[in-house]
């Protein structure tokens, strides 16, 4: 090893390069293909590959010189006019492409350079000579201005220098300007707060005037009256010195606001990327999935420039790459078929990023055959997803969300590109990660397009702040359909639950009150404030105390340690720097779908909150599915509550969240098993009086004796008890439901 290759900042330097230069290459390859003769490109590639060899020459990594030396001999020799490159070559060339990111990955790896460089050459060799035009056809049409290669963008400024910095430090950057901005909001209340003191002395020096006033047809002493003066003097000087120091603070506050936005856009933009970074392997990727299915397809990406948040640009990769090749293989017609149809040879897909107000917007369109609807139909149908007269009724976008679930395709034979049905359902799991949306919309015979919505950034979160049991709530904007006030006329109940109507849709209706377990909901002038939540094929209506308007929100990730919470994703502070909660959405209808499966949803009626009798409720505990299944089913047939836990741990972290009137517990569990969860809850100063009943296979007397010195109230064995006998045992401990 040379003492270069040794020193980490010049390999973590050269990495750096040769993913720049290996960008340039790339592009300048694949625009060559466009135009074979093009000065600029050429220009372009050997510059790159010729700092890429000097590069590779200081850090001492001869198998990057060797390679991108003998690209560059390809590329001035075509500069010279004594080659002109074709696919073949470019296939070659980008070969050397990959190869070299490789070495720069790898700089101590061994790799087959020599036969790589062979390789090259021999390709050289066998090239036309340039007073015999190959005979390949000519491009296929002059490159649109969209698709000007990003080689033609300007340079950068010797100004813009990069630096190397962790994720870790620019999160943390963001999280302090986004505080720093809270802090300096909090001065506007403060100076509120002073004015009111300047009323305050404005009235008591009208109380001093007055009694001045009234006393001067009493007699006084000299004394008496310097006082009197003396106070009305101090109270102007107050007053004065007040209204002087406000208008310092006033200042000074529009100063710190104006400084603390500035850091905080600033500091945002630190973690904002062009769009171009994430999408920079997609012309590659386009061409060579075009090559292996025999197509002629083109890339044209629109809004290179448009920022974007790292963490979104690099979660956004994985779904642009499978709608990508979807597009490719279903959308894009073989080139015997678009010439029949009468389109171009080549077809094009077109990828735009663009800021809409404030939100990131991606459409990915291509020109070919479009999606059939009726195949679609008739693919939901067969499928047994609906019915054949529902699916009739349904309106193209409709059928379209069909295309996003699992193991949904329309092919019929399996390739390595697609078949299988896997990769819009990632697309759209992704989307929801990143608190997005997606639509399709598409015409037979013209094409499909695809357009996401999605955040700038997920440091910053849009959202409707809501009060819930006098607490706040922040509710991510992107989830949310539509908030209204609803009259409680419009309130209807069918088989027990209660629903109202929205576009035609029957809406479920639940309580935050309920999912957070903060007692009763209250009305506002007889109405109630909904959110409505959920996708179109189940909605709900959450309803709150009150809207308390949108805010811009710094988004604060709760400590690891306290695991993922039920319903909530992160916290956050208001502008007087109040903390509060950020609702997990997907999480919350999970959780009003369970509700609702278990018949427990709380109901509204007559304008005020009316939730059922109390049951009784009882923690299940075992790890075995058919018997905690079993026994859920028989109590709650009995009128009981049940929860269920799957091992011992589960059980002892559902005991301690949440009330229960009787916990009934396996002992051979995973984890923890139920003689160590009963010596818990016993050793648990607001559980120990809590009845616990062990239900085992084990019927030995000493494993009776060992579970009730445990602590356990009640020992039945599995291999005896029928159904009575479970049902009276949970009697004699707590009574009935």
């Amino acid at each position: 090893m040379t003492a270069e290759i040794s020193d980490t900042t010049l390999i973590d330097l050269f990495r750096t390069e040769a993913e720049t230069q290996n960008q340039v290459l790339s592009k300048g390859l694949l625009a060559l293909e466009r135009d074979r003769t093009s000065a600029k490109e050429l220009e372009a590639l050997m510059r790159a590959a010729h700092s890429l060899k000097g590069a590779a020459r200081i850090v001492g990594v001869e198998a990057a010189v060797d390679v991108s030396h003998t690209m560059e001999n390809c590329f001035v020799a075509a500069q010279a006019g004594a080659l002109v490159l074709e696919r073949p070559h470019v296939d070659v060339l980008l070969e050397g492409v990959d190869l070299l990111a490789k070495i720069a990955e790898s700089p101590e790896a061994k790799f087959q350079v020599g036969e790589y460089v062979a390789k090259l050459n021999a390709v050289m060799d066998a090239r036309p000579s340039a007073e015999t035009p190959p005979s390949a056809p000519a491009p296929l049409h002059s490159p649109a201005p969209a698709a000007e290669p990003a080689a033609a963008a300007p340079e950068p400024s010797p100004e813009d220098r990069v630096l190397r910095v962790t994720a870790n430090h620019l999160n943390r950057l963001l999280g302090l300007a986004g505080e720093s901005r809270v802090e300096a909001r909090w001065l506007d209340p403060f100076a509120r707060s002073l004015l009111r003191l300047k009323r305050m002395q404005v009235e008591l020096a009208r109380s001093v005037d007055a009694l001045h006033d009234s006393l001067t047809t009493v007699a006084l002493d000299e004394r008496t009256q310097g006082r009197i003066a003396e106070v009305r003097s101090r109270a102007a000087e107050c007053r004065q010195f007040l209204g002087e120091r406000l208008v310092d603070l006033e200042m000074f506050d529009r100063r710190s606001n104006n400084l603390s936005h500035r850091l905080y856009d600033e500091a945002l933009a630190c973690r904002m990327r062009p769009f171009m970074d994430g999408a920079q392997g997609f012309p590659r990727m386009v061409r060579d999935v075009a090559r292996l299915l025999g197509k002629e397809v083109r890339l044209v990406i629109v809004g290179e420039q448009t920022q974007v948040d790292r963490d979104v640009l690099e979660k956004l990769e994985a779904p642009l790459n499978h709608m990508l090749r979807n597009a490719i293989d279903h959308g894009i017609e073989m080139p015997e078929q678009r010439i029949a149809a009468g389109k171009p040879l080549e077809g094009t897909i077109t990828l735009e990023a663009r800021h809409s107000a404030g939100m990131l917007l991606i459409t990915l369109r291509d020109d070919g055959r479009g999606i059939d609807v009726e195949s679609v139909r008739r693919a939901v149908v067969d499928r047994k997803l609906t019915n054949a007269e529902t699916a009739a009724e349904m309106r193209d976008f409709e059928l379209f969300e069909f295309l996003f679930l699992p193991g949904f395709t329309l092919k019929k034979t399996v390739t390595e590109i697609s078949g299988r049905g896997v990769g819009l359902d990632v697309v759209l799991d992704m989307m929801k990660k990143l608190r997005g949306t997606i639509r399709i919309s598409s015409e037979v015979g013209k094409g499909t397009t695809f357009q996401m919505q999605l955040p700038l950034t997920l440091s910053v979160l849009r959202a409707l702040l809501v009060e819930i049991a006098g607490e706040p709530y922040g509710v991510p904007l992107a989830a949310i359909t539509r908030t209204i006030k609803l009259p409680p006329d419009r309130i209807a109940t069918i088989e027990g639950r209660q629903h109202f109507d929205f576009e035609g849709q029957r809406v479920g209706l639940v309580t935050a009150h309920q999912i957070f377990d903060k007692g009763e909901p209250s009305m506002a002038g007889g109405e109630l404030s909904v959110i409505v939540v959920g996708d179109r094929a189940e909605r709900y209506g959450l309803i709150v105390d009150r809207f308390l308007g949108e805010r811009e929100l710094v988004v604060q990730p709760l400590d690891p340690r306290l695991g993922k919470i039920k319903d909530i994703s992160a916290g956050a502070l208001m502008d007087d720097g109040t903390p509060l909660l950020i609702v997990d959405i997907e999480d919350l209808v999970r959780s009003v779908q369970r509700l609702s499966a278990a018949g427990r949803l709380s109901a509204v009626r007559n304008g005020e909150s009316a939730v059922p009798a109390r049951r009784k409720r009882i923690l299940v505990v075992d790890d075995s599915l058919t018997v905690r299944e079993f026994e859920r089913k028989l109590l709650e047939a009995r009128g009981y509550d049940v929860e269920v836990a799957i091992d011992g741990m589960d059980g002892w972290n559902a005991a301690r969240l949440n009330p229960h009137d009787l916990i009934i517990t396996d002992v051979d569990m995973p984890r923890m098993d139920g003689i160590e969860l009963v010596s818990m809850i016993r050793k648990d100063p607001e559980l120990k009086s809590k009845p616990v009943m062990i239900v085992s296979y084990k019927d030995r007397e000493q494993d009776r004796a060992r579970g009730l010195e445990a602590g356990a109230d009640y020992y039945l064995t599995k291999g005896s008890f029928h159904d009575e006998t479970l049902v009276q045992a949970v009697a004699d401990l707590i009574g009935g439901a």
